[in-house]
This record gives structure tokens, sequence and C-alpha cells, in this order.
């Protein structure tokens, strides 16, 4: 919420998703030594419900083999009770929970063959 997008576009790190002319949906995606980290994925209010997410979460784990990891993670806030149900179905196992930047999150990861 606080990140800086000027300097992740300018790393090349944010993927949009336009629909209809508009962004329906926001990728970043940061390289780390041996996973690639799903930052962020936000979904527009008016586009939720139609797949978006879902198809965002896919590209990223298509860009983390693409680019050679074997492995993809992210986190959540621990409010986030959709997510954290959601993650596991989609294959991601939870790896612990904590305080990171001010925020109580929950991690995940998720092993690509």
């Amino acid at each position: 919420m606080n990140d800086d997008y000027a300097a992740r576009i300018a790393q090349q790190a944010v993927w949009l998703l336009i629909a209809s002319g508009e962004i329906a949906g926001v990728l970043v995606l940061l390289e780390e030594d041996d996973h690639l980290l799903l930052d962020n994925v936000a979904v527009d209010p008016r586009h939720q419900g139609k797949g978006i997410g879902r198809a965002l979460i896919d590209f990223a784990e298509q860009e983390a083999r693409r680019r050679g990891h074997a492995e993809i993670r992210l986190y959540t806030h621990q409010a986030m009770h959709e997510n954290i149900v959601l993650y596991p179905r989609l294959g991601y196992e939870e790896t612990g929970r904590g305080e990171q930047a001010g925020f109580q999150r929950v991690f995940f990861r998720k092993i690509l063959r």
C-alpha cells in the first residue's frame, strides 16, 4: 500500500491486466536469489469475480518458471481470511506467520513442478 510504484515500474516489476480499456488488475513480482516473490496482486473491485486474480497468479507462476525458479512465495495480511483460505487451494503451503514491515503477515510458498 505504501510501495513506490514508480520505482517498481522502473525495475520492470509491475504488470497490468487491461480489460475494456481500463486497468483491471495489477501484479508486482520481485526477483529474489532462490525464488520469485509475488509481492502484490490486486483486482479493481469492478472486475472482481471474473477470474482476473487467478489469471494474474497463474501468470506469476509461469513467469517464475520462465525465470528458472522452482519456487514462488507470497504473503498476505492475517486479516485477509479469504486469501488465507484461497492460497492453499491453489497449491500454496503456509510457511509461517509474523510481523514484517509493521504488518501481521501469513507467508506462503509453492513449489513449481
